[in-house]
């Protein structure tokens, strides 16, 4: 039978990225009671400072699971993105999930054991206008997810993305109309938004000692949106 390190820990360690408010605050308590879930604030992990993340595993370098959930969206005609917008947009959706995943993988290749979960989106499936920095990005760790779930898979690291869908956290819900809410509904099956604990409770099975074998795989939590 095969047996890993961390088999005997009590609670395996998560870093969680984003983990302060809308789907990454659901992230947080859902875990919270299995897993020792670190959270660190941008004050201690800056996402747009590769020296942040770099001086960041000096002080916390071992990991059982990462879940790369932290991002930025800019919304604007092709015409209108600045230089500045392509820069930190690639620089904190894409560069640093890569660079917190090579930071985690070395411990996780040790224990012959790992789970690492990119937060993707809907707009990384399907796209519409003004979304082609974000959607550019969000590509791109389903692009991670499976070459990584590939290079990784001989040391018992499971590798997997999830895209939410529409869902009623805070910010979605301060940002849209009644009206505008309402088209909405009408385009998703289940006639509704998910609720951040319903893109928790997703990633909790991916990163949990339930998944044992699904890896290189994208979980689409849309309510039929994309079908």
């Amino acid at each position: 039978m095969f047996i890993t390190k961390v088999s005997f820990m009590s609670k395996k360690r998560v870093l969680l990225t984003g983990g302060s408010r809308g789907i990454g605050k659901a992230i947080y308590e859902e875990l919270k009671n299995e897993f020792d879930v670190v959270c660190p604030s941008r004050d201690e992990l800056d996402l747009s400072s590769l020296e942040s993340i770099h001086n960041y595993f000096q002080v916390e370098p071992k990991f059982d699971v990462l879940i790369n959930n932290a991002g930025i969206n800019i919304i604007k005609e092709i015409e209108d993105i600045l230089d500045e917008d392509i820069e930190k947009m690639n620089t904190v959706n894409l560069v640093a999930p890569l660079k917190l995943i090579q930071y985690c993988v070395k411990n996780m290749k040790q224990n012959r054991f790992g789970k690492i979960l990119n937060i993707s989106s809907i707009w990384g499936i399907k796209s519409k206008e003004k979304r082609t920095l974000y959607s550019a990005t969000k590509f791109g760790l389903i692009g991670y997810t499976k070459a990584l779930s590939q290079e990784l898979g001989e040391y018992n690291i499971l590798v997997n993305a999830i895209c939410p869908g529409f869902t009623a956290t805070e910010l979605t819900m301060n940002s849209l109309s009644q009206e505008e809410l309402k088209n909405i509904q009408k385009q998703i099956p289940l006639q509704r938004l998910a609720t951040p604990q319903e893109i928790a409770k997703s990633v909790k099975f991916l990163v949990s000692d339930d998944n044992t074998y699904i890896t290189g795989q994208t979980l689409i939590v849309d309510g039929g949106f994309s079908s």
